[in-house]
């Protein structure tokens, strides 16, 4: 798991210089289990935690008494007045290590550290420039949740920081594959079809991944952990935004809005239902909410970037507006007792699981690429859909359009189902009308390949023989 950030930071801990590395991204998703795990038998480890909604001088005082239980014989008679004193302090208690054993000092969560007037930031830029950067067993890692934050105040950082990072990690949610693994580790085995379902409502979120206990199918674990009073994930979702962003009611309206449409939302029609004005205030919550990997925005099929969607993409986000939210009033008194494992029969089920199936193919894009031998092939992925103006004139949509520079384009058709997929007559004729209008309305002359993805492939018949010129199964999303 996590190989690519990994080899990062083996690169990092064996440079022999001094670096600085920032790493950011969801909440939850294990970005400070990633630093202590890698390097907390690496070197001399120092690391401070930001509290939200702490004083400075709260935070100062915290930092005092880490400093004080890592390094026993300093040498310092008071606490600390600012950051100045306090990372010039961390600065005396390391500066005689053994310049052959790397030095780790990991600043987590730091916007809640650096939060406005404590002059953490200030104090960090000149304790890297003046002492930090030349010290070559010196190693700084900054991590936050807030990724908007990190990016702007880090990463492109206009003054004392400018050019300084040596790397930066966004660190994604797991993989299909890597959640596997995850669960391996923990004495959970499943099949790939309920990792699936578990992913569908919780995403490759390590923290929530965690809860999953060996011995449980995924409906059970859904329904102990979203579907009962003492349920970790019951209140979860106004915790997690709430803890990311100021005035997080702006950034919720944004979720709930997206969680209504469930085929996304130009940024117009987004406003509008805001009821927000297009202006600098609405721009930084989209931006606050793209940045932390919350929605994403997409161009579909041969439309201009300002014409974009943006779509929901937080696996945990959906499921709790779609499922949780509109039971949480009877589930807390009682009234909801197994409610996930009683709807697994129920068409609205049915309907949100091939969503949620569609969510997850977009998230394994070169798996699927891979599963079709075309990884090499540079592509843009996209959705299309077409909406006649004669309301007696049927329209269609296309859940994903692989449009490659071989001059093919790959039409696919997501399906999430229990078994064998069977196309019947219906569904041939329904499959051979959305080819010939995408070939119609796009007027491409690329050539068009139809792609079923499902879990467990296609039963054969002359529909299948005639029509589906590849497909992807579960187990080529692994």
């Amino acid at each position: 798991m996590r190989a690519q950030e990994v080899a990062t930071l083996k690169r990092l801990l064996a440079s022999g210089k001094a670096e600085f590395l920032a790493i950011y991204g969801r909440r939850r998703i294990g970005k400070t289990y990633l630093i202590h795990e890698f390097f907390k038998d690496k070197g001399l480890y120092f690391s401070i935690t930001g509290s939200s909604g702490s004083s400075k001088k709260i935070q100062i005082r915290k930092f005092y008494l880490e400093l004080k239980s890592n390094f026993p014989h300093l040498q310092l008679e008071k606490e600390p007045k600012n950051w100045d004193e306090a990372l010039h302090a961390l600065k005396e208690a390391i500066k005689d290590a053994d310049p052959r054993r790397r030095v780790i000092l990991f600043f987590d969560e730091l916007p809640w550290l650096a939060a406005k007037r404590s002059g953490f930031l200030q104090a960090l830029e000149y304790i890297w420039n003046q002492h930090f950067s030349r010290m070559s067993n010196i190693l700084v890692v900054v991590c936050g949740s807030a990724a908007n934050w990190i990016i702007k105040k880090i990463v492109n950082n206009k003054n004392g920081l400018y050019g300084r990072l040596s790397e930066v990690i966004k660190l994604h949610p797991f993989t299909l594959r890597e959640t596997e693994q995850f669960l391996v580790e923990q004495k959970v085995n499943l099949s790939r079809k309920q990792i699936v379902e578990l992913y569908m409502a919780f995403g490759g979120i390590a923290k929530y991944l965690t809860y999953v206990r060996p011995g449980e199918s995924a409906a059970q674990t859904i329904n102990r952990l979203c579907f009962t009073p003492q349920g970790q994930l019951v209140g979860e979702f106004n915790t997690l935004y709430q803890s990311l962003f100021e005035d997080s009611h702006k950034h919720i309206q944004v979720i709930k809005a997206l969680a209504e449409k469930k085929r996304g939302l130009t940024q117009k029609e987004l406003l509008k239902e805001m009821q927000m004005l297009s202006g600098g205030q609405a721009s930084l919550v989209l931006e606050e909410l793209e940045d932390s990997g919350f929605m994403v925005g997409r161009q579909e099929f041969q439309k201009v970037t300002k014409d974009k969607k943006w779509w929901l993409v937080d696996d945990y986000s959906i499921f709790y507006l779609t499922w949780v939210e509109r039971v949480k009033g009877g589930l807390l008194q009682g009234n909801a007792k197994d409610y996930w494992l009683k709807m697994q029969s129920d068409a609205k089920w049915k309907s949100w699981s091939g969503l949620a199936f569609e969510s997850i193919c977009f998230k394994h894009i070169a798996q699927i690429k891979e599963a079709l031998g075309i990884s090499s092939v540079l592509s843009f992925e996209s959705q299309w859909s077409y909406r006649p103006k004669d309301p007696s004139e049927r329209g269609c949509e296309i859940d994903l359009v692989i449009d490659r520079k071989d001059d093919c384009i790959n039409l696919c058709e997501i399906k999430f189902c229990h078994s064998l997929f069977t196309i019947d007559r219906d569904y041939a004729e329904n499959l051979q009308r959305k080819v010939a209008l995408f070939r119609e309305q796009t007027k491409t002359h690329k050539t068009l390949f139809l792609t079923l993805i499902s879990p467990f492939g296609l039963q054969r018949n002359k529909y299948f023989s005639e029509l589906v010129h590849s497909e992807v199964l579960l187990d080529d999303l692994f």
